[in-house]
């Protein structure tokens, strides 16, 4: 009864192996979520999802398979009756107490349940509130919604007071994950992870819980170890285009900020407009009087560090290409020279374009900047394109 869920999630391109598949039918037939809607997604979630892009894309093809599957309609309820009254009983027994079945047969049984339910279906006319013969809801009787009863039976509920049948997966809580589309903060950490690269050094002040076990055990007496911190050994320079065309990229260019400032304990951010010239600068509101000079940005910051731009690439040809191309000011040295001159001292670098990649070809400046980086060094601004810029600089 589960292929064509299985074959849903292939279909979504998740990456759901046959022996996944098994072990989730495997919790399944141990009665792991027997009767738990939320705990049957959870379930197939953690063991059919491997990666965080892929959860809305499992939302998605959860609510596609298993859609009303938290609601029971009267048609439904009719519909029921087909169900062996024997299998019925020996769940009941099997999952009510004493009390409940007592309950239960004092009203009749499974049939007169059924035969009550018909026939209340056919005399009532309207909504009841309260109360426990009718249905309705916020009461006793077996049937409604909102209420309580030990053999009842839920009509016209969109959600749960006992937090039951919750549909989570139309929430799609995940939904920002998917690698195709812009980021947020939270997804931006995820890929910007890819560049970590710990190293241990310093002084030996974190307890090696591993070695202290092993030491204790091979010695026979409490034998602390201790090792360096662990801590993020990556270097970033941060170039970040900032005005005119990039206004429209604020928002998701801020949370790359503040996402790179969360990852990188050792990084340096400096501002540009549209293309890299003799001067950058770190606050917006004094960028004509305090300008640093780019060259001494080169002189300063290592080969060791690895160099991100982040900006549009969309200007006139003549910024890249020409002196005095410059849009605000008169350039002496074309853009493209200190574009260069950053490439040669960063080798690991990278420029992640904000901007939908489908419309990078219909903008030449853009065209004239990946000549210069490199097609494979501009990236999209999506969780895949990060991804893949974050490989490409651990290449170097």
């Amino acid at each position: 009864m589960f292929l064509p869920f299985f074959d849903n999630l292939r279909a979504a391109k998740i990456p759901v192996s046959l022996r996944e598949y098994l072990a989730f039918l495997e919790g399944m037939q141990a009665g792991l979520v027997t009767y738990d809607i939320d705990g049957f997604y959870y379930l197939a979630r953690t063991v059919m999802v491997k990666d965080e892009r892929h959860l809305d894309r499992f939302d998605r093809a959860f609510a596609h398979t298993f859609q009303g599957l938290d609601q029971i309609t009267a048609d439904d309820v009719v519909a029921a009756m087909d169900l062996p009254e024997d299998w019925l009983r020996k769940m009941a027994e099997k999952h009510l107490s004493e009390e409940e079945r007592a309950e239960i047969d004092a009203l009749g049984g499974f049939d007169k349940l059924m035969e009550t339910l018909k026939k209340r279906l056919e005399e009532q006319k309207g909504r009841h509130q309260g109360g426990n013969k009718w249905i309705g809801t916020a009461g006793t009787s077996p049937f409604g919604a909102y209420g309580y009863n030990p053999e009842g039976i839920r009509i016209g509920q969109d959600g749960s007071r006992h937090q039951r049948a919750v549909k989570v997966w139309d929430k799609r809580e995940f939904r920002n994950l998917d690698d195709s589309i812009e980021l947020g903060t939270r997804n931006i950490k995820v890929a910007l992870k890819r560049l970590r690269k710990w190293a241990r050094d310093g002084a030996a002040e974190e307890l090696d819980l591993n070695g202290t076990i092993q030491a204790t055990a091979e010695h026979g007496y409490l034998d602390v170890k201790t090792r360096p911190e662990r801590r993020n050994a990556v270097k970033v320079l941060l170039f970040l285009d900032i005005g005119g065309s990039m206004d429209p990229h604020i928002k998701v260019v801020e949370e790359l900020f503040s996402a790179a400032r969360t990852e990188f304990k050792h990084m340096e951010h400096f501002y540009f407009h549209n293309c890299l010239y003799e001067g950058v600068w770190k606050d917006n509101s004094r960028r004509w009087n305090e300008q640093i000079p780019t060259q001494e940005i080169l002189r300063t910051y290592g080969s060791d560090y690895k160099c991100i731009f982040v900006g549009d690439a969309s200007m006139s040809p003549y910024e890249i290409a020409y002196p005095g191309g410059a849009n605000e000011h008169m350039n002496a040295e074309a853009g493209q020279v200190w574009l260069e001159r950053a490439r040669n001292q960063w080798p690991s670098h990278l420029w992640i374009n904000p901007l939908e990649q489908r419309f990078w070809r219909y903008t030449q400046s853009i065209t004239m900047i990946q000549q210069i980086f490199g097609a494979d060094r501009m990236v999209p601004m999506t969780l895949q394109g990060i991804e893949a810029g974050m490989k490409a600089l651990t290449r170097g």
